[in-house]
């Protein structure tokens, strides 16, 4: 008798993983409903809605003529643009397929079994992907009041707490960690931990009190910082991120990544993005107006929304924000539910052009007020 198809086929951490669910794709959407193509508005994924940098396009397109050769597996140029704009050394400098990978090959580079990685309920899910399935611990704590609880943090590692994940802003509750309570936090944490900021949002940020990780680099030395350009400069199909660490990691980090893990289109795209800040300005601006906005408007609609530092809000309904979801795909309008978040009667926006809010906003309103 032949045994079952997965009896044996698979690590039983990789088995009990439970995949990312990405937002609905538009084309996806358009193809089911019958929705005519174009008429349709993705608010889920955090994504800028004035698109690509329009620098990076030209970049994109020149870099393609040379597609036929491997790109640079060392990203010299962009890494030393990087090192430039940071005040960093290139050494200090690890690029990744968006910081996705980079959080991947954190676990995979300095944790092992025993270790234990510790971040906040209610986070980036990718942190709890890339550590079940590296075979190691992982552990949250409750976040207070739809922030990260930086004291419990704390109070949770011990001496298994290899690394910590903090997403600042965080992601989905848009919430961010004053510098006072960082402050106390980073002198705090046991040396022998890696703590890892994920500053994926840090362009849209305008609180004064926000703490650029980057200027704490000489508070800890196990400390990274991961940035992208997939949001304010617009590359997210391009898939490149970076990260900010001792150079002693970076080097364990490329033993560990797989060869050309960054395409030159990317490398290219990205090199070109950096330089232009008249699209990531226009970007802050897009997002403020539309920020103050929507955060009106939905609290006309009963709807309560969360304080935010990012390109998203977060609203909690009255009723189930899953059905809401759906109810709304018939609207062509496509938004994130976070019930696999915890959260059963929120749902994550993504903050879009003027029009694209109007249309959120004229869509949702017969569906919580009939």
């Amino acid at each position: 008798m032949k045994p079952a198809m997965d009896e044996g086929l698979v690590a039983s951490h990789i088995a009990g993983i439970v995949p990312y669910v990405p937002g609905k794709p538009i084309e996806e959407l358009e193809r089911e409903l019958g929705i005519p193509s174009g008429d349709s508005v993705k608010l889920a994924s955090n994504e800028n809605p004035l698109g690509p940098s329009p620098r990076a396009i030209e970049a994109a397109r020149a870099a393609l003529l040379q597609a036929h050769l491997y790109p640079d597996g060392g990203a010299f140029s962009l890494r030393r643009a990087l090192a430039e704009r940071l005040s960093v050394l290139e050494s200090e400098i690890a690029l990744g397929a968006g910081s996705n990978e980079l959080i991947d090959l954190l676990v995979r580079t300095f944790c092992e079994p025993g270790d234990e990685v510790l971040t906040s309920e209610c986070t980036f899910l990718c942190y709890e992907l890339s550590t079940r399935a590296a075979g190691v611990s992982f552990r949250t704590v409750p976040l207070r009041d739809y922030a990260c609880d930086l004291s419990a943090l704390l109070e949770a590692a011990g001496p298994r707490t290899k690394m910590v994940f903090i997403a600042n802003p965080n992601n989905p509750t848009g919430s961010h960690v004053g510098r006072r309570a960082f402050e106390a936090f980073v002198g705090r944490l046991p040396e022998r931990t890696i703590l890892v900021m994920d500053e994926a949002y840090i362009e849209y940020v305008t609180a004064p009190d926000f703490p650029d990780a980057l200027r704490y680099r000489d508070r800890r030395e196990r400390l990274v910082v991961l940035r992208t350009f997939s949001k304010a400069r617009g590359l997210a199909g391009l898939r490149i991120g970076y990260g900010v660490a001792p150079a002693q990691m970076v080097t364990y980090l490329d033993r560990v990544r797989t060869p050309f893990n960054t395409s030159a289109v990317a490398q290219a795209a990205a090199l070109a993005a950096l330089d232009d800040e008249e699209h990531v300005t226009r970007s802050r601006e897009v997002n403020e107006v539309g920020k103050a906005m929507l955060s009106a408007e939905l609290l006309r609609l009963g709807v309560k929304v969360l304080p935010t530092q990012a390109n998203f809000l977060l609203c909690e309904l009255a009723r189930s924000a899953t059905e809401v979801f759906r109810e709304l795909l018939h609207s062509g309008v496509i938004v994130r539910p976070m019930a696999g978040y915890g959260l059963p009667r929120h749902l994550r926006v993504t903050i879009g052009t003027a029009d694209q809010n109007r249309r959120l906003v004229d869509s949702l309103r017969p569906l919580i007020c009939p």
